[in-house]
């Protein structure tokens, strides 16, 4: 029993460690955009597995080993911002290998890519012929930014000389699982009254009869009906 309740007690502790410093490092290494960023955040998960499972680590240690890696990773990615030229040697920079249609072997080696790893990052941005590429270049993250050919770009209202339609809203949330988000209502400058009346249109008395009404953005909203359950 006690067992446990170490493990339990180790388990919280980490966890909440581990989601503050995440937080606290930032939204680029929640997203780990670059290799660096990924490589700190499997570090800081495996350093805070260890600390849980493993009891000959005191949790004092396991704790201030958190935060010293998570505050050197925060002045690593601090100087990064400041300074370009320590950003391209931490982050690195895109390279371009395809240019003008012309696969650019050299730097295809550099970054240790084959071309059957080329053909799959295309694929994974549907194009399936190096033929209809114009540009291809490797972002530091190791994705593929992809500009196809003039030809194959897709027509815009521009192009087609079609009037935009103006757009009110950014598409937002209004409610979600039955409960009002008023957050967003008051971000939108939306009352009660006028959601009151868009809900008597299509027969609903009640919030807590919708599963999802989304605000579209020519002001009009998208409503999900919730459905019984058996």
């Amino acid at each position: 029993m006690h067992s446990i309740l170490e493990t339990s007690v180790r388990t919280l502790v980490g966890f909440t460690i581990l989601l503050i410093l995440t937080r606290l490092l930032g939204k680029k290494q929640l997203g780990q955009l670059t290799i660096f960023t990924y490589i700190t955040g499997i570090a800081l998960g495996n350093m805070a597995g260890d600390m849980v499972v493993h009891r000959d680590i005191k949790l004092i240690d396991g704790m201030a080993g958190l935060t010293v890696w998570a505050f050197l990773t925060f002045i690593v990615e601090l100087i990064s911002v400041k300074s370009s030229k320590a950003r391209v040697l931490l982050d690195g920079e895109p390279t371009i290998v395809i240019k003008k249609g012309i696969i650019m072997q050299n730097e295809l080696s550099k970054n240790r890519l084959n071309m059957d790893d080329l053909t799959m990052l295309l694929r994974i941005n549907n194009v399936f012929s190096i033929h209809d590429v114009d540009y291809a270049i490797l972002e530091p993250n190791g994705q593929l930014s992809v500009l196809k050919k003039s030809v194959l770009e897709s027509v815009t209202k521009k192009d087609m000389q079609i009037q935009p339609d103006h757009r009110e809203y950014l598409p937002t949330e209004i409610i979600v699982d039955g409960k009002l988000v008023s957050k967003n209502m008051k971000e939108l400058n939306l009352n009660n009254e006028w959601l009151n009346q868009q809900l008597t249109q299509i027969g609903l008395d009640s919030v807590k009869d919708v599963f999802f009404a989304e605000l579209q953005s020519d002001g009009s909203l998208h409503i999900s009906k919730k459905t019984n359950s058996l």
